[in-house]
């Protein structure tokens, strides 16, 4: 045979090419699966109730306090994706709240007042983390133990008296925190904070995934042995998501004042629940090194408007910890089959 008839080599079948956006769809899965189901949901509800559900107004009082949520959700993130968990941030939510509206009514300017909020809270968090890698507890018993110490020092503290202060709606503080939007026709009545937990939502985002702090959380939460041979420091990657948690916690203890214009000992009781549901359904997965911060803050979003869905469909509060169930379980299976386990 000579050359010139010899088969030519059969070249590899070509593999179809991936559009770009299926390609962002398929690495942001998870996040994609939590945008979804939101929109599935507030789809359902507004064919329940569409009179609600196209009204601006019910989607500006679901503004009010999403963003308090935010706050603890995107650092609970990181937390989640180290490999631990954080049961202490509703207490320290309170506790920091607590400072910010002493300090408020014996007369410190509000701005100032929020500096040692801030501090004890990053103060707790370097507190919580040591005992978790330093001392080596778990970080279930340790927060959980923390949470119960620090709301006992509230009540010890204060026995169970509010602080309410009415006249912080004069404030510059309350005005570019929790104030509304009237320049504009179009956003009249918007409530400013949810632009501050957009902007968390944003620097969350970008520190879990363009940071070398994020890289570093992931890695930690998918091998911490790994991690030690590659140079990176477990104990404080720990400590400083910790930390991270107690800043987040210290914002949304001092929102919910603003926007209460007053402080229970009971601030931030609400807050362990709801948090966990929304991480959790938005698509960060419980063993460590995977997280979304996007997909959680969502996730926020879900948990937030399923009550009001719920009044607005006609049905009693009564079945309202039934379909956060029925919608966490959903979220979670979805996810489930949508992004199988790696690490």
């Amino acid at each position: 045979m000579t050359a010139a008839s010899k088969p030519l080599p059969t070249s590899p079948k070509a593999r179809p090419q991936t559009s770009p956006f299926m390609q962002w769809v398929k690495r942001n899965r998870r996040a994609v699966s939590a945008l979804v189901i939101l929109v599935v949901m507030l789809g359902i509800f507004t064919l329940l109730n569409p009179r609600v559900f196209t009204n601006p107004i019910t989607y500006r009082s679901i503004f009010i306090s999403l963003p308090i949520s935010m706050f603890v959700v995107v650092p609970m993130v990181f937390i989640v994706a180290s490999g631990e968990i954080d049961l202490s941030f509703p207490a320290t939510a309170g506790i920091t709240s607590w400072v910010f509206a002493a300090a408020v009514r014996d007369g410190w300017n509000p701005f100032a007042a929020f500096v040692p909020a801030l501090l004890l809270g990053m103060i707790v968090g370097v507190i919580v983390g040591t005992l978790v890698t330093y001392v080596g507890l778990s970080s279930l018993v340790a927060t959980l133990g923390m949470n119960f110490l620090l709301r006992g020092i509230i009540n010890m503290g204060t026995e169970g008296v509010a602080i309410q202060f009415p006249q912080m709606r004069e404030t510059a503080m309350w005005q570019l925190f929790v104030g509304r939007i009237e320049d504009f026709p179009w956003m009249r009545g918007f409530p400013i904070q949810m632009f501050w937990g957009v902007l968390f939502v944003l620097l969350g985002w970008v520190l879990f995934n363009r940071h070398k702090f994020g890289t570093q959380v992931q890695i930690v939460g998918d091998n911490p042995d790994s991690a030690t041979e590659m140079g990176i420091n477990v104990k404080r990657v720990k400590i400083s998501a910790y930390v991270f948690m107690g800043v987040g916690a210290a914002c949304a203890g001092v929102l919910s004042v603003l926007v209460n214009l007053n402080w229970w000992p009971t601030t931030g009781d609400g807050l362990l629940l709801p948090t966990l549901a929304a991480v959790f359904v938005g698509g960060t997965p419980t063993w460590g090194g995977i997280g979304t911060v996007v997909g959680s803050a969502l996730g926020s979003g879900i948990i937030s408007s399923i009550e009001t869905g719920i009044i607005a469909a006609g049905l009693t509060g009564y079945v309202t910890q039934f379909f956060n169930g029925l919608v966490i379980i959903i979220s979670l299976v979805g996810h489930r089959f949508n992004g199988p386990r790696y690490r």
